[in-house]
């Protein structure tokens, strides 16, 4: 299990109903040091979506809250509904690299009336933490076929890995 406080807080945004505990994240998160490139191409920050049930079972989508904090600092828009998930999707917590995958495959599109406004575009997409990168690696594609060109992504955290080594203290001892 994630203990710390990184991990706390992602518990909190997205299961405790914080939501303000999104600025704080989103701060830290504007503190990465991007490529000029990104930073002069970048036209909008996009929230993964949620599922219909964990939407409404939630009431707000984590990824959106941090991605309006973010946008703040780095005064890009949120474009929201630029991306949609088509259906629900199991919870990936307990699943294996490969089912994570199969469960977010084709689990999302770019709405048609969206697809001009996104063409040859330079996005970003924006999630609370990533696993094995499976959602994301899904909304890309989509974010492809939709029309853009480049998709970088942000996110405040990375789950470890059952295979991460934990650093043993005397890694950060120096004499």
């Amino acid at each position: 299990m994630d203990t710390g406080t990184g991990a706390d807080l992602v518990h909190a945004l997205k299961y405790g109903g914080w939501t303000r505990v999104a600025q704080p994240m989103a701060a830290r998160m504007a503190r990465l040091d991007w490529p000029r490139d990104v930073v002069d191409e970048r036209a909008a920050l996009i929230p993964l979506p949620l599922g219909r049930a964990r939407l409404r079972e939630r009431g707000y989508n984590q990824a959106t809250c941090l991605a309006m904090a973010l946008s703040a600092h780095w005064h890009v828009p949120v474009w929201a509904d630029t991306l949609v998930r088509t259906r629900d999707t199991q919870s990936q917590v307990r699943l294996t690299p490969s089912d994570r995958a199969r469960n977010v495959s084709g689990a999302f599109v770019v709405p048609t009336h969206h697809r001009a406004s996104l063409h040859d575009r330079h996005v970003v997409l924006v999630d609370d933490v990533i696993t094995t990168a499976a959602t994301v690696n899904a909304a890309a594609e989509a974010l492809l076929a939709g029309g853009a060109r480049i998709i970088s992504c942000v996110t405040f955290g990375r789950a470890p890995d059952p295979g991460d080594r934990a650093a043993p203290d005397s890694d950060f001892i120096r004499n």
